[in-house]
């Protein structure tokens, strides 16, 4: 099949980008520069535009093109979809949104997550926006039959990327560091809250299993690890992997957003609360669909990534000054 990526490069596209390769797919990555931590994988045709600030130009290189399935990783506004509506109507059998679990209605009524649970986030604008876009585009799949799936990804990582929830999500080796120098690092509450971490791979294998499927068509699904930790645990696991001694403050996380701002829509909105995901429906579509990839090896395969390229293992001094400020004021 003949596949169009928006943004092929990321830290989740890029695994779906090598599966698709993988298995034989004609693949097209549409980026407007070459990613460092992700090059496009060799056999994908790159086509270089710039779809937020040049939309004319990515509707000039896809003139002569017909896909089987867009998936747009990069969309988050209505007025990204209103674009890509109108660049994708007759240019695809299949439009793929990649939402967010985020969206999912917070604060949470029942911890078992499924598609129909209410979309509903008070906290945070990014997740307010995602459903923006979830419900135009399913307007357009009412009124004009425009071929849409939705996908809601929750955590999900990969070798370039370690997930913390107090921390620096563009640069993870962050709280590495403060760990290999026995700093005091933050778990809000008492880390007992339930939360789910997805290796890109495996997120991979559901998007890709979708793909070309008409009867995704006019469907939400959530893609994500069956595996289900506390925030104790997922830390435990870092230092155990590190071989340091552990070194934790619990701080609660309405007094975490006193100081970090960001914290009321990711923290509050977000990783403060217990989460598990039914993950029945991406199973009855695709039968192959599971998770492999552990917390415990997952990490340790991030941790082995960041050591074989250090130009990575960038320190976020801000977000260093936050943590101790943070600190300072509850100790």
């Amino acid at each position: 099949m003949k596949f169009l990526f928006i943004g092929g490069t990321g830290l989740i596209s890029s695994a779906c980008s090598e599966l698709a390769i993988q298995r034989g797919h004609e693949l097209f990555l549409l980026n407007r520069s070459a990613s460092k931590k992700y090059p496009a994988p060799h056999g994908a045709t790159v086509l270089q535009a710039d779809i937020y600030n040049n939309p004319s130009q990515v509707a000039d290189l896809i003139l002569n093109h017909h896909f089987d399935a867009v998936v747009d990783f990069i969309a988050f506004s209505p007025q990204d979809i209103e674009r890509d509506i109108h660049l994708f109507r007759n240019k695809t059998n299949q439009f793929v949104f990649i939402s967010s679990a985020s969206a999912y209605q917070k604060p949470v009524q029942n911890y078992l997550i499924t598609e129909e649970t209410p979309l509903e986030n008070p906290f945070w604008e990014y997740s307010r926006n995602k459903i923006a876009c979830e419900e135009r585009l399913m307007q357009a799949y009412r009124d004009e039959k425009f071929p849409v799936t939705i996908i809601r990804p929750s955590h999900t990582y990969g070798p370039s990327q370690i997930p913390f929830v107090v921390g620096s999500w563009q640069h993870p080796w962050t709280l590495i560091n403060r760990m290999k120098e026995n700093k005091p690092v933050i778990i809000p509450g008492d880390g007992t809250s339930l939360w789910v971490l997805t290796w890109n791979e495996d997120f991979a294998v559901g998007l890709i299993g979708l793909l070309g499927n008409q009867k995704a068509i006019g469907e939400a699904f959530q893609i994500t690890s069956d595996e289900v930790l506390t925030w104790n645990q997922i830390y435990n696991e870092v230092y155990q992997a590190l071989g340091v001694e552990r070194s934790v403050v619990y701080i609660p996380s309405d007094f975490i957003a006193k100081f970090d701002e960001h914290a009321i829509g990711s923290l509050i909105g977000d990783k403060s609360n217990s989460v598990v995901f039914d993950n029945s429906k991406i199973k009855r579509f695709v039968p192959e669909y599971n998770c492999k990839v552990k917390w415990s090896e997952g990490v340790r395969r991030s941790l082995a990534w960041f050591e074989a390229h250090p130009e990575f293992q960038t320190i976020d001094h801000d977000a260093i000054k936050m943590m101790d400020k943070i600190l300072d004021a509850y100790l």
